[in-house]
């Protein structure tokens, strides 16, 4: 299998490639519109093919944008972007657009087949007040001619200087909109696929689910060509396993839920860590058990030391700005 490459648009943005297919795209520091909370995300996102699995600031819901870390009930702040839910009112736009702000890179780096990307952020309120730190270390590794993985974590440290509840809508009251967390949001031809689980092919009913995985199965337009999208849930993640948020219908999403029906609370001081895994496949549906445990492999071989270049930030950090 080819080596990865890995390039980077200082103060921008990441891209890594397999071969002549760029894999995916990460802007760190975006020019997002304060009303649809900025944070860095991964778009496009594509299959070792060329084909792209992911979809940008669609009309419906412009704060969906590719895969992105998004949380909408943060105490009373908003990072998902748009309106809050407040029940018996149901959304409302508020001053409450938060911004995921990037720091400083702690890692950039290619080695053993793999990529890996890591930095650190800030998450401010729309008024400017610091609620979080984060590091947060992506890493992209290829399993098999037809398929790769991505693994995200993030490490939240509540510096707020008060205890911090992280919710979604459900836990403010809306039946089964649980979302919240890492958020795919697909494209529109896969409108109407397929989710699979260990249990096999479903459709909306999954959704409000716990399960370790859960994948979709969907087709492009054009070639008709099928791709498969996967998410793993470590297993040290809180709430593991997770309830799920997933649409076929209307649109096609995945998003592990850790909040779905039951807040988190973050005492001040303290650091909340989640890990995933994001299988990417030019396959159907059949592919996705085997699929979800390569990339359940990959989580197990690679605890992600995200702190690797921490210890050593002065020396990287004046090595990355040149790259």
């Amino acid at each position: 299998m080819n080596a990865l490459q890995i390039s980077h648009d200082v103060g921008a943005s990441v891209t890594v490639r397999d071969g002549d297919t760029e894999l995916f795209h990460y802007v760190y520091q975006p020019d997002t519109v304060q009303l649809e909370s900025p944070k860095p995300y991964i778009h496009p996102l594509r299959t070792r093919a060329g084909k792209v699995v992911s979809l940008f600031r669609p009309h419906d819901h412009v704060w969906h944008k590719g895969i992105a870390w998004s949380l909408p009930h943060v105490g009373e702040e908003n990072f998902w972007g748009g309106p809050t839910y407040i029940h018996g009112r149901f959304y409302v736009q508020l001053q409450n657009n938060g911004t995921q702000a990037h720091r400083r890179v702690v890692d950039l780096d290619r080695a053993d087949g793999t990529a890996t990307f890591a930095h650190d952020l800030d998450w401010t309120t729309q008024f400017g007040a610091l609620f979080f730190t984060e590091r947060r270390t992506l890493r992209a590794s290829l399993i098999s001619p037809d398929a790769w993985a991505l693994t995200f974590e993030t490490r939240m440290t509540n510096v707020s200087g008060t205890d911090v509840a992280i919710g979604s809508p459900t836990t403010k009251g809306r039946e089964n909109a649980g979302y919240g967390g890492l958020f795919w949001r697909g494209p529109r031809s896969f409108t109407g696929g397929q989710f699979v689980t260990e249990e096999g092919l479903g459709g909306d009913e999954v959704r409000g689910r716990r399960m370790e995985w859960m994948g979709f199965a969907g087709r492009h337009d054009e070639t008709d060509a099928q791709s498969l999208v996967l998410m793993v849930d470590d297993a040290a993640n809180p709430s593991h396993p997770p309830q799920w948020f997933a649409r076929t219908e209307e649109f096609a999403c995945l998003n592990p839920a850790p909040f779905f029906s039951e807040e988190l609370t973050v005492e001040d001081g303290a650091t909340v860590r989640f890990r995933y895994g994001v299988g990417i496949a030019d396959a159907d549906a059949n592919a996705a058990p085997a699929l979800a445990d390569e990339v359940r492999r990959v989580l197990t071989r690679s605890d992600m030391p995200s702190a690797r270049a921490a210890e050593s930030t002065a020396s990287s950090s004046g090595r990355l700005a040149t790259e």
